[in-house]
């Protein structure tokens, strides 16, 4: 995928949307395509985090590990949603495993690339941040709230 079909994607993806076309240029230089198959993991928890995701087919699985049993899933990212914040705040480590659903076409981003531009250019860092902080605080509260419908006993307040 050629940079100008990068950029127009971006264009009008959520949390991209409305980024100057400067900046999706950075964004669109930055990102490649990739193809997954069914379960193929993204990203395990605690492992090092310096790419984020842009979902284009398929969809991702977001998932906590647990102690014992089966893992829970805490949502499903479908075409035009973006999995992957922890390349932006240190330690830099996933905070969910995400793997592919099926067979998936994804573009990833060197987040680690990008975090040197946002902390050497605030006009395109700041933005980027702000975003990506809107991102984490609906993904944080949904995956809380899921988890405390999965894992509170019943009768319990």
């Amino acid at each position: 995928m050629q940079q100008a079909d990068i950029k127009q994607l971006l264009t009008d993806k959520g949390v991209f949307a409305g980024l100057p076309e400067g900046q999706l240029g950075i964004l669109a230089e930055h990102a490649r395509e990739r193809e997954l198959a069914a379960d193929e993991v993204l990203a395990r928890q605690g492992d090092s985090a310096e790419t984020f995701y842009l979902v284009l087919d398929g969809a991702l699985v977001i998932e906590v590990p647990a102690i014992a049993g089966p893992r829970l899933e805490i949502t499903r990212l479908a075409k035009g949603e973006v999995f992957g914040w922890s390349w932006l705040i240190a330690p830099y480590e996933w905070h969910f495993n995400a793997r592919a659903s099926g067979a998936t076409r994804v573009l990833e981003f060197d987040g680690k690339a990008l975090l040197e531009r946002c902390e050497a250019d605030p006009e395109f860092g700041y933005p980027l941040l702000r975003r990506f902080s809107e991102l984490m605080a609906r993904r944080l509260d949904a995956a809380q709230r899921k988890m405390m419908d999965q894992w509170s006993p019943p009768g319990f307040a």
